[in-house]
């Protein structure tokens, strides 16, 4: 219901390497800056099952056929999971002009067409996990690979290698733990779908229920269970869970369930009960069993697709169908083939997880004790089962549903085996060294652990949790946050977490943030610029003081432009904080304790943007009193040059507390290091000064020794790998001789003889070769 018109207008996409959220148009996603023309552009598009990347492609398809996208004179869509049955060898002209669609005429004119014209053809292939199952997808070997018979997955891996069709273009969907770079050598362009904002769940959930007589309770509904409004950001997901709303409020009641499981419980019973019957019921029960071991078998083999003929019966195959845990689709006939085949899909991947975990609980060879090894958080050693990656949850649900009269009328089992299964769940996470756990496992055992709803569990793993959590990286969707959130709350510890890198969104952040014993926390800078600037648009400036409280920057690494930014808007931030807080505190005056308390700052944005992004650094590096190491040297080198040297010598006298500057490997000259000489004695604390493997001269070297007795603080100088000739070492040495405070002068450098330095390591020991 109306899950097109909710996606309708953008789409959140997410970086890989920054994971900054920004919205994409769907005009956008074919753009490549820098492409070539006559080379394959292959695109991948990432999501979470459910997160809409196949209706993406649909209205890719549905754009181009209404005139948009006009690049493109011919577009092929293809369904891996549907496609992957065929076993059958294909030239690329059967493939696209057979097995997707059949012109009425002109097929070997229009083949050659496409042939010759490769950059007018985009080729789809939606569910790309559909195809390689568990082994690497096979070489394209054919000679004559246009005209050849090859299997699909070898035609696809040519297309993929460019030696078919080169110039066309490829769009990929896929899941993110797919290990689709496997696969694909080379990517243009990724994409991952984030999900839907606060503001796009509530516009789906009103849209679901336009015209409904309870419209506004829905709504309402839904978002006071705040964790199954969390789970709406998934598009699939906020559909069940107004399916859901809308039959609980038509039957009058006025509650939803509080997990997933019971979600999806409710859902099964109220799919089923209202049509069956006494005699039904245990055909129903059985068939819904044979179901749920499908489900199980096929998400082994990394699949949610079968042939219809291979269906046990024909009732089982009647009863999926009628109650819509599947749906059937036509497999292409191919030219030679005889009758028209068909393939049965799970409707929902969400539907297959909770079905698989149902197997798991009911199936009688499966023993209590060898439960464990289907969670997501074994040892190091094991790999977890991770394709249907909900039924760890849904399991652990399960297990704790003994009691639930709907649960207990599926299985004929007696309610004593539930309970030994069970105490089995709960002896294995006593064992568990949960503070060992890596973040994604501690995800995954916090979300197990809540779909339980056991107090026991909940303040069990809250008690073990090691005070310092870190999700660096690791995205943390909206329901994450919320058990996390929910499982900090009721421990007694005090937390540091670090949230950088993890695509949190504001209300996210604002609630963990929010907790009291969250003692202090790391998050991207932007985020936590936009959390603050939204606490002080609404005024709460108790929660905005809190928070600025518990944020720690120290120590940063600016890695790009948006890094050198983000700081600058933090300090710009810092000005409107002694207003806001003034009014909240009476005090006159306020420093963010982050800022105040930066004491490292490295610079690596490289060459190409290294010296444009100094010069922004240095206007705001006077904002952090207590900076006292601020390192340049990168891998990359950032090459400031010498108006990098000279604009930071200019701002020396601000920089009270610094104690080690590094700017090796920058291409500072004599020019740079002339400018750096003269302010060098406002450095007051310097300790340490490296200019290693710059192309400072002898000129540069005089300048260096005139300042040195004047910097009574320095202990190292390296100025070694430069461009130093015996003339420059000897004023150097010279000028040591009046500086008793210097311990160390590193200055090897290949254009003073071995000799001569030989002689200056000897007239004095502090000078290192």
């Amino acid at each position: 219901k109306n899950s097109m018109k909710a996606m309708e207008k953008e789409m959140a996409t997410c970086s890989l390497q920054g994971k900054e959220n920004a919205v994409l148009k769907r005009s956008q996603i074919f753009q490549i800056p820098g492409g070539k023309d006559l080379e394959t552009k292959v695109i991948v598009v990432l999501g979470k099952a459910g997160m809409g990347k196949s209706i993406l492609v649909q209205k890719i398809c549905q754009d181009w056929s209404n005139g948009e996208f006009s690049q493109f004179e011919f577009v092929f869509w293809f369904d891996c999971k549907q496609i992957s049955f065929h076993e059958k060898r294909y030239s690329l002209k059967d493939l696209l002009l057979e097995f997707f669609v059949k012109p009425q005429e002109g097929s070997k004119e229009i083949f050659e067409y496409i042939l010759q014209n490769p950059a007018k053809v985009l080729l789809v292939f939606d569910g790309f996990e559909g195809l390689h199952d568990h082994e690497n997808l096979p070489r394209c070997s054919a000679r004559q690979p246009e005209k050849d018979l090859c299997s699909i997955k070898e035609l696809l891996s040519g297309l993929i290698q460019k030696k078919i069709l080169s110039g066309c273009t490829l769009l990929l969907t896929a899941r993110p733990k797919d290990k689709v770079y496997q696969y694909v050598s080379k990517v243009d362009k990724t994409i991952e779908i984030a999900g839907f904002s606060p503001q796009q769940r509530e516009l789906y959930i009103t849209k679901y229920f336009e015209g409904l007589p309870f419209c506004d309770n829905a709504l309402k509904l839904i978002k006071e269970c705040e964790y199954l409004f969390s789970h709406c950001y998934s598009p699939v997901m906020c559909r069940f869970v107004c399916f859901l709303c809308e039959t609980v409020l038509e039957m009058g009641d006025k509650s939803l369930p509080s997990t997933l499981t019971t979600v999806f419980l409710k859902f099964v019973q109220h799919k089923i009960k209202p049509m069956q019957t006494n005699v039904t019921a245990i055909q129903n029960q059985e068939n819904l069993s044979t179901l749920a071991r499908i489900a199980w078998y096929l998400g082994e083999k990394h699949q949610s697709a079968m042939k219809s003929d291979l269906l046990p019966s024909k009732e089982v195959k009647e009863f999926a169908l009628k109650y819509g845990f599947f749906l059937p689709f036509a497999l292409p006939r191919h030219s030679d083939s005889g009758e028209e085949e068909f393939g049965s899909t799970f409707s929902d991947f969400v539907i297959q997880n909770f079905l698989g975990a149902l197997h798991l609980m009911l199936a009688e060879d499966i023993k209590d004790k060898s439960l464990t090894k289907y969670l997501s958080f074994p040892s190091k050693k094991k790999k977890p089962y991770n394709w249907l990656d909900l039924v760890p949850r849904f399991l652990a649900g399960l297990l704790f549903l003994q009691d639930d009269p709907y649960f207990c009328s599926l299985s004929n089992k007696d309610v004593k085996l539930s309970t030994k299964k069970q105490k089995t769940l709960l002896k294995y996470i006593r064992k568990l060294q949960i503070n060992e756990l890596c973040p994604e496992r501690l995800l995954e055992l916090l979300h197990c652990i809540y779909e339980t709803q056991s107090n026991y569990l909940l303040q069990h793993v809250s008690l073990r949790l090691k005070p310092d959590l870190s999700f660096l990286g690791v995205v943390l969707a909206p329901p994450d946050v919320h058990v996390l959130h929910s499982i900090l709350k009721r421990s007694r510890k005090e937390f540091s977490l670090d949230l950088r890198n993890s695509s949190i969104d504001m209300q996210g952040l604002k609630d963990l943030v929010g907790l009291k014993n969250v003692a202090s926390f790391r998050a991207s800078l932007s985020d936590t610029v936009r959390l603050w600037k939204s606490l002080e648009q609404t005024k709460d400036y108790k929660l905005l003081r809190a928070s600025t409280e518990k944020f720690v920057l120290d120590p940063f690494k600016a890695k790009t432009m948006k890094d050198v930014s983000d700081l600058s808007d933090l300090v710009e931030m810092q000005e409107k904080m002694i207003n806001c807080v003034q009014d909240a505190s009476g005090c006159s005056s306020y420093e963010i304790p982050a800022i105040k308390n930066l004491r490292k700052l490295e610079f690596a944005l490289g060459p190409v943007c290294g010296l444009q992004g100094f010069l922004k650094l240095v206007e705001i590096l006077a904002a952090f009193p207590s900076l006292q190491h601020l390192d340049l040297d990168a891998l990359s080198e950032n090459g400031i040059g010498d108006e990098g040297a000279k604009s930071l010598s200019e701002v020396f006298p601000t920089l009270r507390s610094l104690e080690t500057l590094n700017l090796s490997q920058n291409k500072i000259t004599d020019v740079g290091a002339e400018k750096l000489a003269t302010a060098l004695p406002s450095l007051s604390s310097l300790k340490t000064l490296s200019l290693y493997n710059n192309s400072i001269c002898d000129f540069g070297a005089e300048n260096l020794a005139k300042v040195l007795p004047a910097m009574a603080s320095l202990r190292v100088l390296d100025i070694q790998y430069n461009k130093i000739t015996g003339i420059g070492a000897q004023q150097l040495t010279d000028s040591l001789r009046k500086c008793p405070h210097i311990k160390n002068l590193v200055m090897w450098n290949p254009t003073i003889p071995y000799g001569v330095l030989e002689h200056l390591q000897q007239l004095d020991s502090r000078i290192s070769v």
